[in-house]
């Protein structure tokens, strides 16, 4: 049996957890939409979002974000208003970057041709300390990094993913009551979309717990339908040594499902375990009703982490007489990656309880 991970503390304070988009493109400067790029601390995007069209008069349910970012943190990220009627872009700049809003700072605004959108991002940054490691486990921690850095890591979705309420439901039993019929469903999309998408990633995440087990979450099987890790296009794994070598340099990895009613099925042994895991998850669901949500996709295995590096940090106070140790970590993932998922490969995480989602796509447990 593995040795435990040593245990350590990440957001302790907002500072600890930096996170910045890398943009997909940069705003073209006229249309009748406004990117206004911002750093939040201490605010979730829905909040900043209401307040910034709020105090420049616009309609927050025409507001767009490539995704959303962590309320205890420094987060860094785009958000686009539609210019109002009869409103000038020029002016909603002029204005954009000039608002005042608490725990917000402006950094730039400029016109664009259309609203931001989920996924709208290359990935994004992080810079992150853990905090509380026993002094004599930061060589290990630094030995899992380097192994990650080689190796990649279980594409996992993060456990922020899916939500919880008082009543100790998830968004996915939430999810299947609705879609099964068994209860009202939400009235508002973007929530129906959230469940949506917490039932798709427990289907997922589900697979790839079964090929981490089997060790096979980067090793490409026969019917096996592949990524390519510059280009994201998928084919059909025909040749599986050729493609486990193409595998080993990480130029392709295995793909899990998100389900949906025209998402492309693998063949052979991965379809059989993803139709028997999916099956029980998805029974009663009707994958039609569900196409407006989601039409369902193809998400690698294994995600590579870019620019991955990490530092000791000097005893500070905190640390100083207490036999712990403070280790800055920094690196770069693809939209829809997990920061906590990568630093569980190295170790055991704790942090502060209802803390919402780092990966560019959602944060908040919807409500209804």
């Amino acid at each position: 049996m593995a040795s435990p991970l040593p245990r350590g503390r990440i957001k302790s304070r907002p500072e600890d957890f930096v996170v910045s988009e890398i943009a997909a493109y940069e705003p073209s400067g006229a249309g009748d939409h406004v990117f206004v790029r911002l750093t939040k601390v201490q605010r979730t995007t829905l909040d900043v979002v209401s307040d910034l069209a709020r105090a420049l008069g616009c309609d927050s349910r025409e507001a767009g974000y490539a995704g959303m970012k962590d309320k205890r943190a420094v987060a860094t990220q785009t958000i686009s208003l539609h210019v109002p009627r009869g409103a000038q872009a020029a002016d909603l700049v002029a204005r954009a970057r000039a608002v005042a809003i608490d725990g917000v700072t402006i950094l730039d605004a400029a016109a664009h041709g259309n609203k931001l959108k989920p996924g709208h991002l290359d990935g994004n940054a992080f810079d992150i300390v853990i905090r509380g490691l026993a002094v004599e486990s930061a060589e290990p921690v630094f030995r899992e990094l380097a192994r990650i850095r080689g190796e990649g890591v279980p594409n996992a979705f993060g456990a922020q993913r899916f939500g919880s309420r008082r009543d100790g439901r998830d968004n996915v039993a939430r999810a299947r009551a609705w879609l099964q019929g068994r209860e009202a469903g939400p009235r508002d999309r973007r929530v129906q979309r959230l469940l949506w998408s917490s039932l798709q990633s427990a289907v997922f995440n589900a697979v790839l717990a079964a090929r981490v087990t089997d060790g096979t979450w980067a090793t490409p099987l026969s019917g096996d339908l592949l990524k390519l890790r510059t280009t994201g296009g998928l084919f059909v794994c025909a040749d599986p040594q050729g493609d486990r070598e193409r595998a080993i340099t990480g130029e392709v990895s295995p793909t899990g499902p998100i389900v949906g009613a025209r998402m492309r099925w693998p063949s052979g042994v991965p379809e059989d375990l993803e139709r028997s895991i999916a099956g029980p998850l998805l029974e009663g669901i009707d994958l039609a009703r569900t196409r407006a949500l989601g039409e369902g996709s193809r998400r690698a295995l294994r995600i590579w982490v870019e620019d991955l590096g990490w530092e000791l940090l000097p005893a500070n106070p905190e640390d100083r007489g207490n036999g712990t140790a403070s280790v800055r970590v920094h690196f770069v993932l693809p939209k829809g990656g997990y920061a906590t998922t990568v630093l569980a490969g190295a170790v055991a995480l704790d942090e502060p309880e209802g803390e919402s989602r780092d990966d560019g796509q959602h944060d908040e447990t919807p409500s209804d």
